[in-house]
């Protein structure tokens, strides 16, 4: 529990992130005490979390941006915010989507927490630049809005990222689509 509290409300994670501490056999006996004893909540099958608590509506469902995390900790994989959800990340479009899509170059994996769904699909090396980065997230949200939005993702990623994401996107845009490749040039120069 030191080490979950240390890590804080909201915080999701899965058994190997206590393998350090002990044997795979107790991790899991640990967790699964501590489930009974309500004190962390199981979201799906090895996959945990430390709920934040809101005095009127309870436990509160976890970031699925902290759930998908946690199964590419377990994994060791890679994971990418795609489509509507890198658009919304970015400010470019006001919807919230009740499905957040991940790209991974691992399987595919669907995770329901209530009325939340987080979805891990696999994709191709060429769908995952730069993945886990602002840099990627804008290369995601481009790709989601299309050839005739560019300049609006160019202005609003132009503002919003740091000299280190810029060059991270420069160099990310020689394996972009050929469509792309002047606008993220264009944002990496501003």
């Amino acid at each position: 529990m030191k080490r979950v509290r240390a890590s804080g409300r909201g915080s999701v994670f899965t058994p190997s992130d206590f393998l350090t501490v002990a044997t795979r056999s107790s991790v899991d006996q640990a967790l699964s005490r501590l489930v009974t004893a309500g004190q962390l909540r199981r979201l799906a099958r090895g996959l945990y979390d430390f709920p934040k608590l809101h005095p009127k509506l309870g436990a509160l469902s976890p970031a699925p941006d902290e759930v998908a995390l946690a199964l590419a900790r377990e994994t060791g994989l890679r994971v990418q915010i795609a489509g509507a959800r890198a658009a919304n990340a970015l400010g470019l479009s006001t919807q919230v989507p009740a499905q957040s899509t991940y790209l991974t170059d691992g399987p595919s994996r669907r995770v329901v927490l209530g009325t939340r769904v987080v979805d891990l699909r696999h994709a191709s090396p060429k769908h995952l630049i730069a993945p886990g980065s602002p840099a990627g997230t804008v290369i995601q949200a481009l790709r989601h809005v299309g050839p005739l939005r560019a300049a609006d993702v160019a202005s609003v990623a132009a503002s919003r990222l740091s000299a280190p994401d810029k060059k991270t996107l420069a160099y990310a845009a020689i394996q972009a689509p050929a469509w792309m490749r002047t606008t993220l040039a264009a944002i990496a120069l501003l």
